[in-house]
């Protein structure tokens, strides 16, 4: 006992350590060759209001740069939500807030999210705004959860599991592809001719997430899956059913979740500079990220 004791802490340590070396991978190549938009392009809230693990100038500016060249209008927001400022966006980004400063601190798994910004943003969306929603596992998923649930989103705010159809010894790095048939026939999995077109989307240490009815699982969980409360957790549930990602109408509006953070960015951890996203060989996660935005901001149908 005491040496699987030691192996479960060496594991989380060596977890959080990697977690804390994360950061935006600085030779990510985030040109786009047929921009979206050339002039005027969708205005584009990019959250940093909520404590949030991603920022547009930090471990998300691979991310924001790629939207930018795509020709989306960037502007970070340091305020809560409320209607007058939220009136002059099309779309919302809000990637890993938190209840606390820092993840590890106590309530970083609280809301991070008021009453009364949740039935704004809920509003907003109603009436046309379009809302891309990212929360990575615990404790990021309970830091969203109650404004996902506004949408009919249930998170399970903790670890998602499935070595067969994961990476080769990573049973959190999933892998949703047009081969395992867990990459859902969408147009944000289609894009708008074969060169847009997905074939598998990489993500890396999420949470599951379940729809409401009419929604669409784009990235879907196997029957395989299993969700854990932590990474070593002994007890695990089943997480069949459920995805990594989710698209829905609501209102006039839109709505993407996503239950894994680093598959819209690129990153580079530790003194190896391993990569995690958009920069990892063989995968599709550079167009996945345009795609979705095209599908929010109307580009398609």
């Amino acid at each position: 006992m005491k040496v699987v004791a030691i192996i479960c802490a060496f594991l989380l340590l060596t977890c959080v350590n990697a977690f804390a070396q994360q950061m935006a991978d600085p030779e990510f190549d985030t040109s786009v060759a047929r921009p979206a938009y050339k002039d005027d392009g969708p205005r584009v809230m990019f959250d940093e209001a909520h404590h949030n693990f991603h920022t547009s100038d930090g471990r998300y500016k691979p991310f924001v740069d790629l939207l930018s060249n795509d020709g989306y209008r960037i502007i970070r927001n340091r305020q809560p939500f409320v209607k007058a400022r939220l009136s002059g966006f099309k779309i919302l980004v809000i990637a890993n807030a938190l209840g606390a400063e820092e993840d590890d601190d106590e309530g970083a798994a609280n809301s991070a999210f008021t009453d009364e910004e949740i039935a704004v943003v809920a509003d907003w969306v109603k009436d046309g705004g379009d809302l891309l929603l990212i929360a990575d596992h615990a404790p990021f998923g309970g830091a969203a959860s109650a404004l996902a649930q506004r949408f009919g989103v249930d998170m399970s705010e903790g670890y998602t599991f499935d070595p067969q159809n994961s990476a080769a010894g990573s049973p959190t790095l999933l892998i949703f592809s047009r081969e395992n048939k867990l990459l859902a026939n969408h147009p944000i999995a289609e894009g708008r001719n074969e060169n847009e077109r997905i074939k598998l989307v990489q993500s890396f240490t999420g949470q599951s997430l379940k729809g409401p009815e009419g929604s669409i699982e784009i990235l879907k969980l196997a029957d395989t899956a299993t969700d854990k409360s932590t990474y070593t957790a002994e007890t695990s549930t089943p997480a069949a059913g459920r995805a990594q990602a989710i698209a829905l109408k609501f209102g006039k509006g839109r709505v993407v979740v996503l239950g894994e953070a680093a598959m819209l960015t690129a990153q580079i951890s530790g003194p190896d500079k391993r990569t995690m996203g958009m920069n990892v060989p063989g995968n599709d996660n550079k167009q996945y990220a345009l795609n979705l935005m095209h599908w929010l901001s109307g580009i398609l149908k």
